[in-house]
């Protein structure tokens, strides 16, 4: 999207009003510029319906509603969400939609987060590659994306004002690189900025990130927007590059801007600016609206319950108790859950689906065969009328599924605890006791703690939240109609205690500190030897896989890397290849490994398929602080293959090429980084035998003594020209720096 000399029409007044919405989710109309509607959401378009007889958010038009993020991302598919993608922009352009609010993409920094739902990943290589997929996917049908939340968003706990304190490296490699992936590849219509601040500035107003990074450094060329209600400072929005303020009217903030510009605080380059970015993207959206527009829901309810079924994660499934057969036994269906799905998050992105599948009613359909159902518990808990009940249906059934979950995760507030609720362990526990075949069903949209009651349970399985096609999902993989091949986006820990952030969330007094670094969940884990519950791409199959040797070659583009994976088992399935890359011997310091590849592949039961996984160079990249840029360190790459980041099947080796991470050295580089730096310690060098040669020893003899230069290496070279009979005054220091940096 580029800008134009359109806006320059338009009085400052009118340039000010077409940078605020006109109400709630239509920009303004303003001179020959129609309005345009914004609105959520990630996994299901939320239409507000006017007048409507459902309250608050419910209050929309019907649509299909995917599985929210948390379930899609564990898909590992790229393809599949590029679908989801086109599917989203199909009923967008049909309801009349030009901008859809998603994907959010922040970092599942904390298994606390409440918004965790709409997130794909504690990975930032992971979520940017499906970002990117759907993002490609809703645009490909002339309807714009809003990247989000940039940047830094991770908790909701005081989300309007609380500062994310993070070092610019971390900033850099883990919270902003998945939003860089997606901005230079996808190219999203608009990028919408986060509440909060960081390190102390609002990202509303922050022109390192609007301008900087964003435009001059990621060459965005789209229309930066407000999260609803995140601009303090209309002027100062303006004039660090936000360009539409949402929702409106703002006449305040409108009136705001004209004095501004009136009376020279605000340059009228910069209003025009944000002018001309909204008139492209009206103008784009106007010539893609489509009247005629319309989608097959049927259609599209087979692809939700499709990238349902393949976002569940079997994490275990002991004496392959899982598939189970589709006749001959009696199954006992247990829980609420499994007649009242949850089946979203709360908040903005809750929608109306255009209809609602329940495992029960599923389960019941696909089986030849009678299906007892208790409920167990309640929304409200537990009840000894209800789990004896439950407790008597599973003593006489052949096998019982035990739906169990949260009761709700939202927008605008986090979790507490990771705990399932106490009535419903209470429930897993008294019916595993009586029937030895109990089979668990999570449905939740974060991490929730499964050690120790998932030791009496033989098969358990991580149904998310799934969207409107997930109780057929759910019983797609129950009678193995699906295999499932999902795997585990976020770490489950065996305790919160354990959890890389969990000293630093969610922060007091308005300020959090991102105390670990890059060493966000399974690296931080990782880096600690830390035992967890289910590692990072951990999920199991009904068949299994073997690899052979892994090959890898190099070249500038960056690493190809190949393995033979067979499918060993009777069954066809899926695989997730994960490639783990760790530089040992790195002069920076690093994660144990980090995910720098994978791909999902079918291979028929039998097969051998011959996967092949490409990463990047540019994803080899840290970001050198002392550079203020990103670098790849030469080395000996050490890539490790497999099916999750602790079942790593096999190894390889690499060389790779380095860029050039010379620092240049100044008065205040230390002794010991002089004399380590080639043409530094040279020009030192030089420079102690010509002070030697006239006699000026003293300093010199002590730089060359083992134990005095322990003592010495860490100081600069301009503290050295204080030294009582030091050859190195301040100007032969300042003739060293021009020698050692031609």
């Amino acid at each position: 999207m580029t800008t134009d000399a359109g806006s320059s029409r338009l009085t400052t007044a009118e340039q000010a009003a077409l940078t605020s919405g006109g109400d709630f989710w239509h920009s303004s109309a303003v001179a020959d510029l129609p309005k345009i509607i914004l609105t959520d959401g990630p996994h299901g378009v939320r239409k507000q319906i006017a007048d409507a007889s459902q309250p608050g958010l419910l209050a929309s038009e019907p649509a299909t509603c995917f599985p929210p993020a948390v379930a899609l991302g564990s898909t590992w598919d790229p393809d599949l969400v590029r679908r989801v993608g086109e599917a989203l922009g199909e009923e967008a352009r049909a309801m009349g939609v030009s901008v859809l609010l998603g994907p959010g993409i922040n970092l599942k920094r904390s298994p606390l987060g409440g918004r965790n739902f709409e997130y794909y990943a504690e990975d930032p290589l992971l979520t940017g590659v499906l970002a990117t997929e759907w993002v490609r996917g809703l645009q490909s049908r002339g309807v714009g994306a809003s990247l989000k939340h940039f940047a830094v968003n991770s908790q909701e706990t005081d989300r309007m004002r609380v500062s994310a304190d993070v070092d610019e490296r971390t900033l850099r490699e883990m919270y902003l690189r998945a939003f860089q992936r997606v901005v230079q590849q996808a190219q999203p219509w608009t990028v919408m900025c986060s509440y909060n601040r960081i390190n102390g500035v609002h990202a509303s107003q922050d022109p390192w990130l609007l301008t900087t990074v964003l435009r001059d450094e990621w060459g965005f060329e789209g229309l930066v927007v407000s999260d609803w209600g995140a601009v303090v400072d209309r002027v100062a929005a303006v004039r660090a590059g936000l360009d539409l303020t949402m929702p409106g009217p703002d006449r305040a903030g409108d009136e705001a801007l004209v004095r501004a510009v009136a009376d020279g605080t605000l340059d009228p380059a910069a209003l025009d600016t944000s002018a001309a970015r909204m008139r492209a993207l009206v103008e784009r959206s106007v010539a893609a609206l489509d009247p005629a527009a319309s989608y097959d829901a049927d259609a599209h309810h087979a692809l939700a319950r499709e990238a349902a079924g393949r976002g569940i994660v079997l994490l275990k499934n002991d004496g392959d108790l899982l598939p189970l057969p589709r006749q001959d036994i009696t199954i006992a269906v247990i829980g609420e859950h499994a007649r009242t799905p949850r089946f979203q998050g709360g908040g903005s992105s809750q929608m109306n689906p255009t209809r609602l599948d329940d495992a029960l009613t599923a389960i019941t359909a696909l089986f030849d065969g009678p299906v007892r159902f208790a409920a167990g518990y309640t929304a409200d808990g537990g009840g000894e009328r209800l789990t004896a009940e439950a407790v008597d249906t599973a003593r006489h059934a052949d096998a019982a599924v035990v739906f169990i979950g949260t009761a709700q995760e939202t927008e605008g507030a986090d979790r507490d605890s990771l705990e399932l609720p106490a009535a419903q362990l209470a429930l897993v526990a008294r019916v595993a006791a009586v029937n030895p075949n109990t089979i668990v069903v999570l449905s939740h949209g974060a991490v929730v703690l499964t050690s120790p009651w998932d030791r009496d349970v033989p098969a358990l399985v991580e149904g998310w939240l799934l969207g409107q096609a997930g109780g057929g999902a759910i019983a797609d993989v129950l009678f193995g109609i699906v295999n499932p091949s999902g795997r585990l986006t976020e770490t489950i820990p065996l305790k919160l205690a354990h959890h890389p952030s969990h000293l630093d969330f969610p922060g007091e007094a308005s300020h959090v500190r991102y105390g670990e670094g890059i060493h966000v969940g399974y690296r931080g884990f990782d880096a600690r030897e830390q035992e967890v519950a289910y590692p990072f791409g951990f999920g199991l199959s009904y068949t299994s896989f073997s690899y052979g040797d892994a090959t890898a070659t190099a070249d500038d583009g960056g690493i190809e890397v190949r393995v033979p994976v067979t499918n060993t088992g009777g069954r066809d399935g899926r695989e997730v290849v994960q490639v783990y890359a760790s530089l040992p011997g790195s002069r920076v310091r690093r994660a144990v490994r980090e995910l720098k590849g994978f791909t999902s592949v079918a291979i028929a039961a039998g097969e051998t398929a011959d996967v092949v996984v490409r990463i990047d160079r540019d994803d080899l990249a840290y970001w050198d602080p002392s550079l203020r840029r990103w670098a790849v360190e030469g080395g000996d790459y050490l890539l490790a293959v497999g099916a999750s980041s602790r079942d790593l099947r096999c190894s390889v080796t690499v060389k790779v090429d380095g860029d050039d991470t010379r620092v240049p050295l100044t008065a205040e580089s230390t002794l010991g980084e002089w004399l380590s730096d080639p043409l530094g310690g040279q020009v030192l060098a030089q420079a102690f035998a010509a002070a030697a040669a006239q006699g000026g020893g003293g300093l010199i003899g002590m730089a060359a003594d083992p134990q005095m230069f322990t003592l010495m290496a860490g100081v600069p070279l301009s503290r050295m020209a204080a030294f009582p009979g030091s050859p190195l005054t301040l100007e032969v220091i300042a003739q060293l720096v021009t020698a050692a940096n031609p």
